[in-house]
């Protein structure tokens, strides 16, 4: 069962500035600001090209539906190595932003439900692909911040 996004976002009310990562080089904005994106992808705000080629989609789409937890220190080939900048002043602004995001995710998909966004590694992705792209992405991130275990 899909877990609702606002799930997520109560569990981030407890990320702090401060909270320290359990592995890789984003700090607490740089990973909210991430989700940010990740969620415009799926909200038709950010297009982008899928770094896949199609042959690999139906693996990789199997991937995605299973229950299987993204990779640690997946280096993204859209982002690279290196810390993206960030565009927020704070971590609280971040956050506003990502719910209002979330909002106009879920509109946006209300408003088009046949749509089918592209995400960078999977390809282009209906509603149910996109939620559960955003469980598993959300989930990954927020256990890498200690606020979740992964398994629950």
């Amino acid at each position: 069962m899909l877990k609702n996004l606002f799930y997520f976002i109560d569990k981030l009310d407890l990320l702090k500035p401060e909270t320290p990562a359990l592995w890789g080089k984003m700090t607490a904005r740089h990973m909210v600001e991430h989700l940010i994106s990740a969620v415009q992808m799926g909200n038709g705000k950010l297009s982008v090209d899928c770094f896949n080629s199609p042959e690999k989609l139906p693996v990789l789409k199997r991937f995605l539906m299973s229950e299987r937890p993204l990779p640690k220190l997946f280096i993204n080939p859209l982002i690279g190595p290196d810390l993206v900048q960030l565009k927020f002043s704070n971590l609280d602004e971040a956050k506003e932003n990502l719910k209002k995001e979330i909002d106009d995710y879920e509109l946006y998909f209300q408003q088009n439900p046949e749509v089918k966004p592209v995400n960078a590694t999977f390809g282009e992705l209906n509603k149910e692909e996109w939620d559960k792209f955003h469980q598993k992405h959300f989930t990954h991130h927020l256990s890498q911040f200690g606020l979740i275990d992964p398994g629950k």
